[in-house]
């Protein structure tokens, strides 16, 4: 009975909520939807989000604790970030910086871990895990590894930048 007042409470609040495209992912469900909760072995229960746009090899779905993820069969589950609200933080934040960014930058595969990340900080609102987002004085930075973590293929990773940003207030709500 837990399980299926976690989806109602998904429902109450997310449900139907129709989602800009993720740049990765293929974009993401297309809208937020509780589904029927599965026990995903050891991992405990999870649900649906919502339905892929595109043909994927894996689902989005609402892992125990309430984090947003990836599911491709058997035990292969990671969370993508800690809560809805972050997915949907990122979404907002891809769509802006998309729109804004004078320069945009991707590398894929090992160049991402050559990335520096000295002088930006996480952007927390993301509550990201696999996937993490990075503000500097004046670009952005988003680092996607769920996908190759999901699927075990690291050539997967994908880091995309922004420069440019300086005029559109990244310094956060403390400054």
């Amino acid at each position: 009975m837990d399980q299926i007042d976690r989806v109602a409470a998904f429902e109450a609040v997310w449900g139907g909520l129709v989602l800009p495209p993720s740049p990765h992912y293929d974009g993401g469900p297309r809208a937020l939807s509780g589904d029927v909760p599965q026990r995903q072995g050891s991992g405990g229960w999870q649900f649906e989000a919502g339905l892929q746009r595109t043909a994927l090899s894996y689902s989005f779905m609402i892992g125990p604790d309430g984090e947003f993820g990836l599911h491709a069969g058997g035990e292969d589950w990671v969370p993508l970030h800690a809560t809805v609200e972050g997915w949907v933080e990122a979404l907002s934040l891809a769509d802006h910086a998309r729109r804004c960014a004078r320069t945009t930058t991707t590398l894929t595969g090992d160049d991402v871990d050559t990335l520096g990340l000295e002088g930006f900080e996480a952007v927390p609102e993301v509550a990201g895990l696999a996937d993490t987002w990075w503000r500097g004085t004046d670009s952005l930075i988003a680092i996607y590894r769920g996908e190759a973590e999901v699927m075990h293929a690291p050539q997967c990773r994908t880091a995309t930048i922004y420069g440019g940003l300086d005029e559109w207030g990244l310094r956060g709500l403390d400054t």
